[in-house]
């Protein structure tokens, strides 16, 4: 990843859905713990990293996708 920016991202993945049989539909919200990717991105870096792996990936019933945000 490319260094010396001022700003950059972590890529991770988590899901958005757990199971629980008293919902109507047996899903409850509640996002997940992140799993990392990569840190140290460039916005588009990171954009693109997201991309690749959300269609190279089905997101299934708890809807598992890959997302980033700002690094501290």
């Amino acid at each position: 990843m490319k260094r010396g920016t001022a700003e950059s991202y972590r890529v991770f993945t988590r899901t958005w859905w757990c199971a629980n049989p008293a919902w109507p539909d047996g899903l409850e919200p509640r996002p997940g713990r992140q799993t990392m990717l990569a840190h140290g991105c460039t916005y588009d870096e990171a954009r693109a990293l997201c991309k690749k792996w959300n269609t190279t990936h089905k997101p299934g019933r708890l809807s598992r996708k890959a997302e980033f945000t700002r690094e501290s």
